[in-house]
């Protein structure tokens, strides 16, 4: 397993996971009834997270072959969209009403499947992957598992990090702390981007 790969994979799945949207709050809200419920969401995310990553790690290579030769208007076209997408999320920070809260599953299996199916239907994710991916070219062949593998530990850690946050602080999180988080989150999709339109 390549470790270049890996840490590729984890600051991808840290680029995704970090930005504290709707799923976030309500992955804080749920740690307020308990850590089981709170556990299972957050591994649920990682776990669609991962799985994003994954279809776009075997859809990327295809799409670098159907665009061999062009890898420069590819690394353009990704750059942009990233770029896009960090844009929207920092621009979301002027919208700072959190969501109500949703009633809370009364267990991890249950918690399960609610966050799985709040993950899956966000359509930023898969594009984020997909763009991330398909510009790596025909090399993401080589650390294929190693990426995903990165993407997946980077997210569980994140998304467990704040299932504990809102098991012990609750509502106690106010709304610079989540502002905070949202910017860091996006401004490492930035990065990304940026990366990209200056590899030559």
């Amino acid at each position: 397993m390549t470790t270049g790969a890996v840490v590729e994979g984890a600051v991808a799945g840290l680029g995704v996971a970090v930005p504290l949207g709707a799923v976030g709050v309500l992955l804080l809200q749920e740690g307020r009834r308990g850590w089981a419920p709170a556990a299972g969401g957050a591994t649920a995310v990682a776990a669609v997270d991962g799985a994003y990553a994954a279809v776009a790690v075997l859809a990327g290579p295809r799409v670098a072959e159907l665009l061999a030769g062009h890898e420069g208007a590819v690394r353009a076209v990704s750059a942009l969209l990233l770029g896009a997408i960090a844009v929207r999320g920092l621009l979301g920070l002027r919208r700072t009403a959190e969501p109500d809260a949703a009633p809370a599953p009364r267990g991890a299996a249950r918690a399960f499947v609610r966050f799985a199916l709040l993950t899956l239907v966000n359509p930023t994710t898969a594009l984020y992957f997909t763009a991330l991916v398909a510009a790596r070219g025909t090399g993401v062949r080589a650390g294929a598992s190693a990426f995903v593998t990165g993407v997946f530990l980077a997210s569980l850690a994140w998304q467990h990090v704040l299932a504990a946050a809102g098991a012990f602080a609750g509502a106690r999180l106010g709304p610079t702390v989540r502002r905070s988080t949202y910017a860091a989150g996006y401004g490492l999709v930035a990065v990304l981007a940026l990366r990209l339109a200056l590899t030559g």
